[in-house]
């Protein structure tokens, strides 16, 4: 049977993460890069946890490019710490705040919220009622009702004004309440202020409530129905904007950096996303001695070595990523007989891949938009092309003359520093990184190598 067009084109969404939904056809749309990024992170950062300190909380860091694959890979390690008895808690933090500027105390709230809103699902799970997290939502109510007018409040639901009062039961409290106050303040830079002035302060008395009312609590209960604990993963939190505070402090480094110790402060297992130029910063030193380890890093998929070489282990995986989203059911040297059904040739998907710079989600969008210009099956080389061009024009507008001299630094060397311009080639995705048996070297975006401006 022939591959119906507007079902690979949906199957070949970038934008989302596999196992959210966790159907049996995204177990089959995975591809296990490890082999091919340098080794068994995933299985790492499980193994902090399950193996090596169950009963201890950890704090890890994970990072990577955007759009190499991390979510996949969180949900991932989700659903094998799930196996492993523990209760896991995910959500992307960009859903919740505001990622042009953030605080810590949002973050410490915002965790707070989503392990009250999970453990409200368990009816076996029941903890006493949280009178310093009440006490600390009726404060901010108090101020809201100073600050704000009465319309105002009553959007947030604010205790004797909107739905939300000190009444309520105590976890659905302290998880409605935050949820209202963080949604009002994602949208209002004034409000957020006035949140901080007063949340600042009190940080670390936050953090000491959050562990005595719930997290500790939670662990025990956890542990007496027979889960090994309390996992939290906040994806997204690499998105952070890199814009300098008020007093000129970038942001990733105030957070992971400066009030590094107060996010490790959380008595649960814990797994951040870290925005990846921060391993380039001159703070990474200072961060990893926050959080006692280096971070996990997600590299891209090698599709040439670091000689020059081609990867045939890289191009043959990325190979099976696309066709998987087509012949989900078939073994894979079974989908490699039907290339010829999705392109018009096999150097086409290779092209594809290559263009990719094994970045997961730019394959997956290259293929999206050739599917769209092409408008049926199989999609020719010269379609794939024109997608091509258009990214590259969409790049090249955005690297300034300086950044192309450090591209050439970057293509001579294969190494990025920790100078600030490197930094904005990592965030701009210029750069890309990738690591084998002997470490990380760094390559520039095929899209960009084409560029005439890097040639000069």
């Amino acid at each position: 049977m022939a591959v119906n067009v507007k079902a690979f084109f949906q199957a070949t969404n970038p934008g989302k993460a596999l196992f959210q939904d966790n159907h049996e056809i995204e177990q089959k749309y995975y591809i296990d890069f490890s082999s091919v990024r340098g080794g068994q992170i995933i299985e790492d950062l499980k193994d902090n946890i399950a193996m090596w300190s169950p009963d201890e909380p950890t704090c890890q860091l994970f990072t990577g490019h955007i759009g190499c694959g991390k979510s996949t890979e969180l949900w991932r390690l989700k659903q094998q710490l799930e196996e492993e008895g523990f209760h896991v808690i995910y959500f992307e933090s960009d859903k919740d705040l505001e990622m042009g500027d953030i605080d810590v105390s949002d973050i410490l709230l915002t965790i707070a919220r989503q392990v009250s809103e999970s453990l409200e699902t368990l009816e076996k799970v029941k903890l006493e009622e949280p009178k310093g997290l009440k006490g600390l939502l009726d404060g901010v109510s108090k101020l809201l009702q100073t600050e704000l007018d009465i319309s105002a409040s009553a959007e947030l639901g604010v205790p004797g004004v909107g739905q939300v009062t000190v009444d309520e039961e105590g976890l659905e409290f302290v998880a409605l309440g935050i949820g209202k106050i963080t949604a009002k303040a994602k949208s209002s830079p004034q409000l957020r202020s006035k949140l901080r002035d007063y949340l600042g302060p009190r940080t670390n008395g936050i953090i000491e409530t959050i562990n005595q009312e719930l997290l500790e609590p939670a662990h025990e209960k956890l542990k007496q129905h027979g889960k090994n604990g309390l996992v939290v993963i906040v994806d997204n939190l690499d998105k952070v904007d890199s814009s300098p505070k008020p007093w000129g402090r970038p942001q990733p480094e105030y957070l992971f950096v400066d009030r590094g110790e107060q996010l490790t402060g959380l008595h649960c297992h814990v797994i951040y996303t870290l925005p990846l130029a921060l391993r380039f910063s001159n703070d990474y030193g200072t961060l990893i001695q926050r959080f006692k380890n280096p971070a996990k890093v997600l590299p891209m998929v090698s599709i040439q070595l670091q000689d020059g070489n081609n990867c045939g282990e890289g191009m043959a995986l990325l190979r099976q990523l696309v066709l998987a989203r087509a012949f989900p059911n078939l073994e894979p040297e079974q989908r490699l007989k039907k290339i010829t059904e999705i392109f018009d040739s096999a150097e086409t998907l290779d092209h594809l891949c290559q263009m990719s710079g094994g970045h997961v989600r730019n394959v997956l969008r290259l293929l999206n938009e050739a599917i769209k210009k092409e408008k049926k099956l199989p999609i020719s080389r010269d379609s794939l092309d024109k997608v091509v061009q258009n990214f590259r024009n969409e790049r090249i507008l955005a690297v300034e003359d300086e950044e192309w001299e450090l591209l050439r630094q970057v293509a001579k060397t294969q190494k990025v520093t920790g100078d600030d311009g490197y930094q904005r080639l990592i965030r701009s995705m210029f750069v890309y990184e990738y690591q084998d048996d002997e470490g990380s070297w760094f390559d520039i975006n095929p899209i960009l190598k084409d560029g005439v401006q890097l040639k000069k």
